[in-house]
């Protein structure tokens, strides 16, 4: 019998590499997997490059994770959101590599990995320093910058709603990065607000298939599911 549950986010993270690359989802606070990130921490993995939204708020979630000199590189859209205190005493120093991604450039390099294509053309960061060094090409007569697919080791991902097999919902603001992040590594762990039977979830409100899910752990709270 399928069942993806594991009690804790420990034994659902099981053995984390040094060194590995980590997506985590979440849009600031929503959506952001921060009992999975206290299991990272626990974990003791080291020298890890983080891929986020951002790079942390105030001293908790990825910013604990940073703080505790856990990460080596942070590849994101919005280093200096609100409160990013850690980041800026640790970039300030020289003790954290910086990756800057433009927002949609990073969700389709992340979709681009889950879908297979290893790497695409945008106009976005044409003419700016974020295409530095970067291969060009003239498309239609408008330039465009070679980005690469962003493929990780293990993503930590929030959903709504899990069954046993690993399918998924999200709720509002929650489907955020999280979908795309779910398809893109080699082993997807999912903390679920809300722990549904197997046949409960309607196919069609299904955003991430089991088969992108390697284990899951219930983390309640939040309203009761409405839909």
């Amino acid at each position: 019998m399928i069942d993806k549950f594991h009690t804790s986010a420990a034994d659902a993270l099981g053995h984390v590499e040094d060194g590995s690359t980590v997506l985590i989802g979440g849009f600031g606070a929503v959506g952001q997997p921060l009992a999975l990130i206290d299991g990272l921490i626990e974990n003791g993995a080291r020298d890890l490059t983080v891929v986020a939204n951002n790079a942390g708020v105030g001293r908790e979630g990825l910013a604990r994770l940073l703080e505790l000199r856990r990460v080596r590189k942070v590849i994101c859209s919005f280093p200096r959101s609100s409160d990013p205190v850690v980041f800026e005493e640790l970039y300030n120093a020289g003790l954290l590599e910086l990756e800057i991604v433009p927002q949609g450039t990073l969700a389709e390099r992340m979709r681009a990995a889950g879908a297979g294509i290893p790497a695409f053309f945008t106009p976005t960061a044409v003419g700016t320093a974020l295409a530095g060094g970067k291969e060009t090409r003239t498309i239609d007569g408008r330039e465009h910058v070679l980005e690469y697919a962003l493929k990780a080791d293990i993503a930590l991902v929030e959903a709504w709603q899990a069954d046993r097999w690993g399918n998924l919902t999200y709720r509002r603001s929650g489907r955020n990065f999280n979908p795309v992040m779910a398809t893109a590594a080699e082993r997807t762990i999912v903390q679920t607000q809300h722990m549904v039977g197997l046949g409960a979830l309607d196919p069609e409100a299904i955003v991430t298939p089991g088969v992108f899910v390697d284990a899951v752990i219930h983390v309640p709270y939040g309203d009761p599911p409405t839909f």
